[in-house]
């Protein structure tokens, strides 16, 4: 197994994380509600927020087999956290996508994002809720 990141703990429960192969760097700040100045992503807002990356990722890819542009397609996550033990309890996705896409299209996608490695890889315990939107 090789690396993929660098993490630097800076003090005053602030993260630089850096992703070795681009050299890009995110940095991460414990959340208001619990110590933190919220001044960036908290750790659980990564993973809200890698969830609806990762099926943007795969609804991206099955679009391509499709020839299906989503350009335009956004997302808006929430995330619901449980205090004991703290973890996040529910993570919500609301997908934005054109209302041009055919029914055939929508199913397709809409199960893809279900499949991504993500939404694999979280505990059963975490409820995902996936909606999608066509405007």
């Amino acid at each position: 197994m090789s690396h993929i990141s660098t993490v630097r703990y800076t003090g005053n429960l602030h993260n630089d994380l850096t992703h070795l192969q681009s050299g890009n760097t995110i940095s991460t700040d414990a959340p208001t509600d619990n110590n933190g100045k919220g001044g960036a992503f908290s750790p659980t807002d990564l993973l809200a927020t890698s969830l609806a990356a990762c099926a943007l990722t795969i609804m991206g890819m099955k679009a391509d087999d499709l020839g299906v542009d989503l350009a335009s397609v956004h997302a808006e996550v929430g995330k619901e956290m449980e205090a004991n033990p703290r973890r996040v309890a529910k993570v919500t996705v609301d997908f934005y996508l054109s209302g041009n896409l055919d029914g055939r299209s929508r199913t397709i996608l809409e199960a893809a994002a279900h499949t991504c490695p993500v939404a694999k890889s979280l505990s059963e315990d975490l409820v995902q809720v996936f909606n999608f939107h066509y405007v």
